[in-house]
Parts: structure tokens; sequence; C-alpha cells
């Protein structure tokens, strides 16, 4: 009873003080105990989703350190098959982390423009970058040729990737796309030097005499870069950086790399194959005089070429003497008879890395007689495939390197700079089959077998033999002191960055 009576002693105060406090007063005091229990509420809320937070930045850490073994058996949105193409994409970039940017004293700037082809373009870029880096000066990225005889417009952006070119060599020299405007402008008015810097020159010729010229003109142009530092007595870390250079920085684009992988997908597919840089067109026919196997007409018509062209010097050359010497790139017809004796299988693809060869299907049918699986990048790509690139001959030859550097065999006709670039290249890769042929030994038997002088298998043999020792494996570059231009080429055998895996050096 004093528990009901106490209940009701209170019910009647509360009414009490309702009266006392009116209506309104009651309508705030039950608005005040609603605010404050939506507030309580919130905070309840605010504290949990800062809880939840916290565990999740505790997951994810653990996924970091344990995520193979904690998280491989969970579904993904992806499914196999974009997985499995993803994992064959090798195209697509990685995200590898930058080096970190080297810091040095500016001198000035060098801009640079190339000449020649593809790869001897290719091999000043290294160059340059090389004697920007230890002359402590910003390189403006190159300007290709586009006045040879190729009369390619590509600039640097349409066959290498210049961003990666930039990105990955940050740690050894700063290179940028243009010069500032302050300093572009100088270089509008003429205010700035142009020179070709000498050919075959050490570090000591740009320090003491080139550096001087960037410091005092604050831009310099060297004009012609091709073969403008040694091969040899250089210091070991200038020939990494070269190497460095030419085998990380220098990537060609996304478009071309990817169609390079297409070429060689199709290739693969049917089994191995063999590049063969057939060095046997108009330009080079021309240039070097060379026209055994050719026609009248067709020999008249390489010397009008040859006269037409001012910076091709030597005009009235003996074909047969030059032959004779080993200084032509071989026929189609006596790549057939090399390849055979070689034993070369006759089953085996052939890829012709070249342009249009001279003469056409006429003086091809020897060579496709003997190989039918002969084939090219136009006969393997859809005509919509090449449009990026047709009349760009440098990314067309991009095209072929790529290629080169990926087959089972490869073998130069000529020793030309692609010849010697993708040699080295195959080198760096794991000293991957590559035939040196020897061309003077060559003409001379070939002749003495068309002449009846040597039987087949003597022929053969004799091929065999000379060449075993001429496969591309571990050898020590020739150095002939003052004769640079006879010694063994850097980029042939870029023997300080090569892995030798114990092999024992030969000395040719």
């Amino acid at each position: 009873m004093c528990k009901v009576e106490k209940f009701l002693n209170h019910r009647k105060l509360w009414e009490m003080k309702v009266r006392l406090l009116g209506d309104s007063k009651v309508e705030k005091l039950r608005n005040s105990f609603v605010s404050r229990s939506r507030m309580s509420l919130w905070m309840i809320r605010g504290v949990t989703v800062l809880l939840l937070w916290s565990c999740f930045v505790h997951l994810m850490a653990l996924g970091e350190m344990w995520g193979p073994r904690l998280f491989k058996n969970w579904p993904s949105c992806f499914n196999h098959n974009d997985l499995s193409s993803a994992a064959d994409m090798k195209s697509l970039p990685t995200k590898v982390a930058l080096p970190p940017k080297r810091v040095y004293q500016n001198n000035g700037y060098l801009m640079v423009s190339c000449n020649g082809g593809l790869n001897q373009m290719r091999a000043a870029i290294c160059d340059m970058v090389t004697v920007a880096r230890y002359m402590n000066v910003t390189l403006i990225v190159p300007e290709l040729d586009k006045t040879s005889f190729w009369n390619d417009p590509s600039e640097f952006k349409d066959i290498f990737d210049v961003d990666h070119f930039i990105s990955s060599l940050r740690d050894e020299v700063r290179i940028l796309k243009e010069l500032p405007p302050r300093l572009k402008k100088r270089v509008e008015l003429g205010m700035y030097h142009a020179m070709p810097p000498i050919s075959w020159s050490n570090l000591s010729y740009y320090q003491n005499q080139i550096l001087p010229l960037v410091k005092k003109h604050k831009v310099l142009h060297l004009n012609k870069t091709d073969s403008r530092l040694a091969n040899n007595g250089l210091p070991l870390e200038v020939q990494k950086l070269r190497c460095r250079v030419n085998f990380n920085g220098l990537k060609f684009t996304p478009q071309i790399e990817e169609l390079g992988r297409r070429v060689v997908n199709i290739l693969r597919e049917k089994g191995p194959f063999l590049v063969l840089h057939l060095r046997y067109e108009m330009d080079m026919l021309a240039f070097s005089g060379c026209s055994h196997g050719c026609n009248p007409e067709e020999e008249e018509e390489l010397t009008r070429m040859r006269y037409a062209y001012p910076w091709w010097k030597e005009k009235v050359i003996n074909s047969e003497v030059k032959r004779k010497e080993g200084l032509c790139p071989l026929t189609p017809e006596e790549t057939a008879l090399t390849l055979t004796a070689l034993g070369i299988d006759r089953n085996v693809q052939i890829y012709i890395a070249a342009g249009e060869i001279y003469g056409g299907q006429r003086r091809m049918k020897a060579l496709t007689d003997a190989f039918p699986n002969v084939v090219r990048k136009e006969t393997l790509l859809e005509s919509s495939d090449l449009d990026f690139c047709r009349n760009h001959s440098s990314q067309m030859a991009a095209l072929d390197y790529l290629v080169a550097l990926e087959s089972d065999i490869f073998v130069p006709t000529n020793d030309g700079n692609m010849a010697r670039v993708v040699e080295g290249h195959r080198r760096f890769l794991g000293f991957k089959k590559t035939i040196q042929l020897n061309r003077k030994f060559l003409v001379k038997l070939i002749d003495e077998y068309t002449e009846g002088l040597l039987t087949w298998d003597v022929f053969s043999s004799m091929v065999k033999a000379f060449h075993s020792t001429r496969m591309g494996s571990p050898k020590r570059r020739l150095v002939i002191p003052n004769k640079p231009k006879e010694e063994d080429y850097f980029y042939t055998n870029p023997q300080e960055c090569l892995q030798l895996l114990d092999v024992p050096l030969r000395v040719i």
C-alpha cells in the first residue's frame, strides 16, 4: 500500500507542475528530451563509423602482408578470361617506382639532331645522353633526321616512348621535351651555337672543348651525332650508361610494341622462325654501287640515283671489285645458297626484315624456291594494321627490329647499323643466335661453286666450318688504336654490360 500511495502522490505532484508550467512549457520540455535522444543517437553512429573505419584500415594493412594467403580463394570481379588475357598483354604498363631525380648544378642546355636511319640514330641518342650526363647539362629530347634518303617525317615521340625515356633516366640526366620559353625564344632568334662534334671522341674532348661552349652560349646544338663517342677507352660507368639508355631507356611506342608482339605471335604459332635482314633495297645498292646480278637498265637506274644525292660522295664505283672485297650486301641468290649450305631447314619460316627488294619477285625467286615459307610484315598483317606507320621508314624499321630480337636465328646480309645494333641487343638478351656472315669469304666460295670448281658437299662443309664460331657467342671487342672505324663497334658487342655466365671470351 505504501508504494501505491507514493506513486499516487508523485502523480499528483506532476499534474500540479504541469498546470503551473502550462502547455507551452511542457512542449519545450518534451522537445528537449527528444533532441537529446537524437544527439545521443548520432554520437553512437559516429563512434560506430570510426570503429568500422579503423578495422578496415587494419585489415588493409594485413592484406598487404598476408594478402596472397588470406584472399587467394576469394571470388574476383574479373572473369578467368579477363585474367588470362591480362597476363598475356605484356604491353600493359607496369607500375614501376621512378628513380629519384639527380640533383646537380645545370651547366646549360644541349640540343642534338640525329642523322641517318633508325639504328644509327638510336646509337647516337645513347651517346648524347651519356655526354649530357657527364657534362652536367640538360638534354632536350633529340630531333630525328627528316632530310635523309628516306625523307621520314617521324618525330622522336612517334617512334619511342618519350615519357618513359625521360622518367627512366632522370636519376642520371635531366631531359626536357623542349627548351624553357626564354631560351626557346633565344634559339628562334639565332642566339645559340651549333656545330658537329668530332667523331670517336672520348670524354675529355667533351669536358674540355664542348662544355666551355655550353657555358658560354647557354644552349649548344650538336647537329651531327652519329659515332661521336669512342668505342673503347671509356670508364666502366660510362659504358654501362650507354647500355642502360639503349636497353632500358629507349622503348618503342606502345602501338609499335603491340604490333611487334602480334607479328611474333603469328610466327610462333607456326613454329621457329629466322629473321633475314636482306639489305637489298634500291638505296643501299645505289649508295654502295653494288649491282651484281642486275640488268643494264637497273645498273643505269642505280647510277642515276647515286648522282642525284650530293651527300653520297663516291660516284664512280666498280661493282665487281667492291663485291670481291666483301663490301656489297649478299644478293638474294647468294643468300639462298648460303642458308642452304649452312643447313637451315627448308621449311623454316623466314621473315624478311627489309624494305622493298630491288628487282622484286624476279630477284627473290631463288630464295623463295629454296625456302618456300618466306614472309613479310605485309603478308602477315592486314593492310589497315600498318596504316599508322606506312611511308614512315623508321617506324617500319622499329617493327622489324622487335621481330628480329625475338627470332630463333638472326641473319644479316650486310653489316649496316641495324645488323650491328640488333646483334648487340641479342647478345644482351643472352647471346641469342646471330649468324655473322663473312661476305668476302662467301662470294669467293660461291663463285668457285657456280663455276664448278667445288662440289656441293665441299662448298657446304666449308661454309659451315668457317661460320661455326660466328654465331653470336661471347667474345671480346676488337680494339685497334687510332683506327676506330676498323675496330669492333661498341653497340655490336657491349661486353662491359653482358652477363657472360663464366664463358671464356674469345679474342678475334
